[in-house]
């Protein structure tokens, strides 16, 4: 989850104080991502300028062992989360900078809901990126931290390559869904090779994707072309889990909403009724699988445990760092579910995670997020961003 508490990509004290307190929470800390190249990211940017953190230069490795040190002060592991997040970038166009993805304006690809042009990556840049991921994952091993997860999630770069509603390129990039697998596939093959040249025999290496791309009446993909996806990773690599990103850790195909042509709602997509965690399994050729959403008490804990190898929490390790020591202890009756005032102040919620939870365009819920509004100092989302007025905006 970000905590945007970077400083121009750097690890700052509200970083670590936020990853200090969730030491204990559980045996594997995962950083938020941290973009892999200088036009990867930040993807979101609140107004007194603070940012999601970065892995493109070597000039970030001090902080970033900080950061590794911090999380493994109690004795669990560290991962650092890796990513690019493509059109998702708009910091670096309200600097004037360019913005890519997959296929942009120059390809015909309409990303009218983004009040900034979005351009086509050459197949140099495309190396370049790829390049960043294994670059970016040499930091984290030199930095010290257990592992790295590479984010094919949440509609950054890796999905968009994976997704038909953003990838229209007609070359090895995209086009069939073979096609569309590649750069994913060049991604890991990369980050395998780093890891496999330069860290130890225990190193993590997993791979976070988003089962599914459905939204209103765009499909990016489905369950079976994502299977497809983890299904080559998996035989291709020895990759040691698959997290799967879901807003409930039960969810089943179609849950996200289809709409029809006439703007009704469609089950088209509803082929099953297992949840994703079963779909998945016969795809993972002996990588572990980790699922994550909604988990806020110890039956919750239990069901998915029964689903998956490994289970994740994150929005309830925002409102209460010690969910599992509670569990563990016998004191589940302790474990508080709703964000309070004190709780934001006493578990160091960074002053980035309360202005995205309690803001008036905040996309993900929070249970209590009304109770933190008085906290809240000026983000608004995307609509109160100021975007120069150059050729790169609309």
């Amino acid at each position: 989850m970000l905590t945007n508490s970077g400083e121009d990509g750097y690890v700052t004290q509200d970083t670590l104080e936020y990853y200090q307190t969730r030491a204990k929470s559980g045996s594997m800390l995962m950083t938020e991502y941290m973009y892999v190249t200088e036009n990867g990211g930040p993807a979101l940017t609140w107004k007194r300028g603070r940012e999601q953190l970065a892995a493109y230069d070597d000039k970030f490795l001090p902080q970033l062992r900080k950061l590794a040190q911090t999380m493994k002060s109690a004795g669990n592991k560290a991962i650092m989360q890796i990513a690019h997040t493509g059109r998702e970038a708009n910091y670096r166009a309200m600097q004037g900078k360019q913005v890519y993805a997959p296929t942009g304006l120059e390809d015909g690809s309409d990303f009218s809901f983004l009040p900034y042009k979005v351009h086509s990556l050459s197949d140099e840049q495309i190396q370049e990126i790829i390049a960043g991921f294994g670059q970016a994952t040499k930091r984290a091993i030199d930095a010290g931290f257990d592992g790295v997860e590479i984010h094919g999630a949440n509609h950054y770069l890796i999905q968009q390559f994976v997704s038909a509603y953003s990838n229209h390129r007609t070359d090895h990039w995209g086009g069939s869904v073979e096609k569309r697998m590649n750069f994913p596939l060049a991604v890991v093959k990369t980050v395998m090779e780093v890891v496999n040249k330069y860290a130890p025999k225990d190193f993590i290496v997993g791979y976070r994707i988003s089962p599914e791309e459905i939204h209103g009446q765009n499909v990016g993909y489905t369950w079976h072309e994502s299977t497809q996806l983890i299904n080559q990773i998996t035989k291709q690599f020895d990759l040691d889990y698959v997290h799967l990103s879901m807003l409930n850790f039960d969810s089943k195909p179609g849950d996200a909403l289809l709409l029809d042509a006439d703007g009704q709602a469609a089950n088209k997509f509803k082929d099953s009724d297992k949840p994703f965690a079963t779909l998945f399994q016969p795809y993972l050729n002996g990588s572990k699988e980790i699922i994550v959403g909604g988990i806020t008490s110890k039956a919750k804990a239990e069901a998915a445990l029964a689903l998956a190898d490994l289970v994740a929490v994150g929005r309830e390790n925002i409102i209460d760092p010690d969910f599992a020591q509670k569990i563990l202890n016998h004191q589940e009756d302790q474990i508080v579910t709703t964000l309070s005032v004190e709780q934001a102040q006493q578990n160091h919620m960074t002053p980035g995670l309360i202005d995205t939870f309690s803001g008036p365009t905040a996309a993900i819920p929070l249970s209590g997020a009304e109770n933190i509004q008085s906290l809240h100092q000026g983000f608004g989302g995307w609509t109160e961003m100021t975007y120069p007025q150059n050729s790169e905006t609309k």
